[in-house]
């Protein structure tokens, strides 16, 4: 067997073993420039392979292509900052949470410097609806900035209250 046939066979046994581990492998070709700054960004972010790094952007991308669709059920976080000494702010956001409470499952709010706070609710429905929430939260007089962060990922059932 030559030194070709048996590096081959070695390649085509650790495809068939990534498959069968639900892995598939591919290969991709990229100018030399966009790959220098891949490796520094694997590098900078701490990643263990340029495959982690990839996977973890193309997961981030199809998050971004479902959101679009509208109907996909995601799970994500409205992230926003905000002045706490707004009047009615506070107020104005809690109603919206309690109006949404099917999509609203939890928030956290962590006091920062001068008078603001952090607040990351976490979300999950149909991505059509949840940014329509995001973007209502965003709009309060007050709120200094807000993201809609999704994923394909979703949480467990959560049981809906009965309707009256």
């Amino acid at each position: 067997m030559t030194q070709d046939t048996t590096t081959s066979l070695a390649g085509h046994e650790q495809r068939t073993r990534a498959r069968k581990a639900g892995v598939s492998r591919i290969s991709i070709s990229l100018p030399e420039c966009l790959l220098e700054q891949l490796d520094s960004m694997v590098a900078a972010r701490g990643f263990e392979s340029r495959s982690q790094a990839i996977n973890e952007m193309i997961n981030q991308q199809l998050a971004e292509h479902k959101q679009k669709l509208g109907n996909e059920i995601m799970a994500g976080t409205i992230n926003l900052v905000y002045e706490h000494s707004t009047p009615g702010l506070r107020q104005q956001l809690t109603d919206l949470q309690y109006y949404y409470l099917d999509e609203v499952i939890s928030s956290l709010n962590v006091n920062l410097m001068q008078a603001q706070t952090l607040e990351v609710i976490l979300v999950q429905g149909p991505a059509e609806k949840l940014k329509m929430i995001a973007d209502k939260m965003i709009a309060c007089r007050g709120v200094i900035s807000g993201k809609l962060l999704v994923s394909t990922a979703i949480l467990p059932p959560v049981h809906p209250l009965p309707q009256d």
